[in-house]
């Protein structure tokens, strides 16, 4: 196994953190950067949010998306409407492809999923060609999701098990500062570059934030499911006294940053 994101529904990923990766989607085309008539690979595709981004974006000769989960695989395929687009699941660390077959390799919110994800890399590396990009995005668990750890933080002061998802949750591959970087230069790339991109959270109510996660979606959804009936009251009740904050529950808006990084293969 190749991923630790917990994924059970499509529709309950896209409210937990697609309707996100959609609004970091475009920023992460501009620093990676698009030229007419590429061939580019997206590694771990999710529900397409960076698929069909690229799509709209730029003039593009072709585009394969893979992931490990079948429930985005499938969704993702639904979804597709472009001739230029092939979806398949695939694992990130033995991708199906030949050697220097694309123009650029991308993933967005993949690498910290991945156990092995210096082995991602250098397999991103190997399917792009000489002078070709391998880039990727990253969420900053540990400074840079306010929304997520107000939730993290609650549970690791209501349990030990809490403290020890706060422990995994921030401290996932890639996440820290110039970490990226430093295994984009360990395999190989060259002129490597590391930045910032910021996007805000909206969220319509305590619900709209909590809904997917008790739903059992994503790491943090995977931790509540094992919890029993009472504990499971006693969280939900706590986080939506965090969210609100004391004030009526409501529209909350979260800043959220993610780490990237691109760099050219020699």
């Amino acid at each position: 196994m190749t991923s630790t994101f917990n994924v059970h529904d499509a529709a309950g990923y896209e409210q937990l953190m697609g309707r996100w990766s959609q609004k970091l989607a475009p920023l992460f085309i501009d620093f990676v950067g698009l030229a007419d008539g590429e061939t580019i690979l997206d590694v771990g595709c999710g529900t397409g949010s960076l698929t069909f981004a690229l799509a709209r974006t730029g003039d593009l000769a072709a585009i394969a998306a893979i992931d490990y989960s079948p429930v985005f695989v499938e969704e993702a395929i639904r979804r597709n409407v472009d001739p230029r687009v092939t979806i398949r699941q695939a694992d990130a660390c033995a991708l199906p492809f030949g050697d220097g077959m694309f123009d650029r390799a991308l993933a967005l919110l993949v690498l910290h999923f991945v156990p092995e994800a210096g082995k991602a890399l250098a397999e991103m590396r190997r399917v792009v060609r000489p002078g070709g990009v391998v880039a990727a995005a990253v969420w900053d668990h540990l400074g840079g999701m306010p929304g997520m750890r107000m939730m993290v933080d609650t549970v690791a002061a209501l349990s030990e098990g809490g403290r020890q998802l706060r422990g995994r949750y921030c401290f996932q591959p890639m996440m820290q500062p110039g970490e990226m970087k430093r295994t984009f230069v360990e395999q190989g790339l060259v002129n490597v570059t590391e930045t910032e991109l910021m996007i805000r959270m909206d969220y319509q109510s305590f619900d709209d934030f909590w809904a997917p996660i008790a739903a059992g979606e994503g790491p943090l959804g995977k931790y509540v499911a094992t919890l029993n009936a009472a504990e499971r009251t006693r969280t939900g009740a706590a986080v939506r006294d965090a969210y609100e904050a004391g004030q009526p529950d409501g529209p909350r808006s979260f800043a959220n940053v993610a780490w990237a990084c691109r760099g050219i293969v020699p």
